[in-house]
């Protein structure tokens, strides 16, 4: 059968993504342009109500153009019946179901045409296939592992918590073998992902398995090779109680120095709302922590607008912040209602307010980062080749994760090379090679 496989949302969701693409050539099927798909396999999203209709939509254009279609992902976890309400005959994968999609495949081929009486879905209780197992990656150089799954938090507007589940971590010993392998494969960068990486290993301590982040990270780094990695988003208040030994682990040439914290308010009372856990001093007070320790912190960060509640004051408290702390990166959200989270029947705000916050939040933090990417215009320092450029030349990576594309480069990635950056765009850096691995 001729496949197509999609996929929305976050790195563990392109993760996925990479460990179907292989079972599909591994079954002997194709892969191939949707146009041309029999079998339209979607890993879904369900954060933004906006992306919920996007997918919403392909499913029911796939359903009346004759595919045959495959919905994993968090949509089927929290929003099964919209999504039969779009395509009654699509077949379904829990979220931790997603290496049984060779086995949906297997039966598509046996019968053929699906019909209501015959659809097919897995749903399984513990998540399976995600370590040590073939895949075929977006980026051949970047291997995305997956720490865990679900979150023992429950913040207000929160749909993923829903879908996903409480914490379930992977063993240590399971996340270095699938981290050893990724490397022997040739990947320079590990992207550490999850719901929370800061949680990781909390739900193990009671077992005396209590591997946390940090130790983690320190096993990471001493596997052989040259890679880096990337530490994906934790939150505030998973990181305070293992600040300090994370500050040490992370103090390891093979770690960027990049936090993802987000926020989301810089109010309490919006904080208290959201049921985050922590205030904003909590949360300012680890990103000092970690700029005192790391003089070049890449910081980003996440911010909803218009949360129910949120008042004039209240935003202007998180502008205040953004122009104080001037993260690098700030992923800002215009908040919508989620089914089956406790912020659902709260009072929205209103859509012009909202319109209006989000285009002024976005204009101030336009405005930091220009100033301080400009800063940066002369610098020499050594960067960690990554991947090729989408255009031409080498995408480099500095200790803190900026973006440095070298346009006349043509080393391997996992090299280490000094450079000056000597101009910027609006997405990365545009660096000089100043010198090659050995010279002096």
């Amino acid at each position: 059968m001729k496949v197509h496989v999609a996929t929305f949302g976050c790195s563990a969701s392109q993760a996925s993504a990479e460990i179907m693409r292989a079972i599909v050539r591994d079954k002997g099927h194709a892969l191939v342009p949707l146009s041309d798909a029999d079998v339209l396999v979607i890993n879904t999203c369900t954060v933004k109500y906006a992306t919920e209709q996007k997918i919403l939509h392909i499913i029911r254009e796939a359903a009346d153009s004759g595919k045959e279609v495959i919905v994993t992902g968090c949509m089927p976890e929290v929003q099964l019946e919209d999504i039969l309400e779009q395509n009654p005959q699509a077949h379904i994968l829990g979220i931790n179901s997603v290496s049984r999609v060779g086995e949906l495949l297997d039966s598509l081929g046996k019968t053929g045409k699906g019909s209501a009486k015959g659809r097919m879905q897995i749903f399984l209780h513990q998540p399976e296939g995600f370590q040590s197992v073939p895949r075929i990656r977006y980026n051949p150089n970047i291997h995305i592992c997956q720490l865990s799954l679900g979150c023992n938090y429950s913040c207000s507007y929160c749909i993923v918590s829903v879908a996903r589940g409480k914490l379930r971590s992977f063993g240590p010993e399971e996340i270095i073998a699938d981290i050893r392998r990724a490397v022997s494969e040739g990947c320079r960068e590990i992207w550490l992902t999850s719901q929370d990486n800061g949680q990781y290993g909390t739900d193990r301590c009671d077992t005396g398995k209590d591997v946390l982040l940090p130790e983690l990270l320190r096993m990471i780094c001493a596997i052989p090779g040259q890679f880096r990695v990337r530490v994906g988003m934790m939150n505030p208040f998973s990181v305070l109680p293992i600040l300090y030994d994370l500050l040490d682990a992370f103090d390891n040439e093979k770690v960027y120095k990049l936090l993802h914290l987000p926020v989301q308010s810089a109010s309490d009372g919006v904080l208290r709302n959201m049921n985050r856990y922590h205030s904003i001093e909590e949360a300012n007070h680890v990103i000092r922590q970690f700029r005192s320790r790391f003089d070049d912190l890449t910081l980003f960060t996440d911010i909803i607008v218009g949360f129910p509640g949120e008042t004039e004051e209240d935003f202007k408290k998180s502008v205040k912040w953004v122009e104080e702390f001037r993260p690098d990166k700030v992923n800002i959200s215009r908040y919508t209602p989620r089914p089956r989270t406790k912020a659902w029947d709260f009072h929205n705000t209103d859509s012009r307010i909202l319109t209006r916050r989000s285009n002024e939040l976005h204009r101030i933090c336009r405005s930091t980062k220009f100033a301080t990417k400009n800063k940066l215009i002369g610098w020499e320092g050594n960067v960690f080749l990554s991947k090729e450029a989408k255009k031409q030349g080498t995408m480099a990576r500095t200790d803190s994760y900026l973006p440095v594309v070298i346009p006349q480069c043509n080393l391997e990635p996992g090299v280490t090379c000094r450079v000056l950056i000597y101009d910027t765009t609006p997405g990365y850096f545009l660096g000089r090679l100043l010198g090659y691995p050995g010279e002096a």
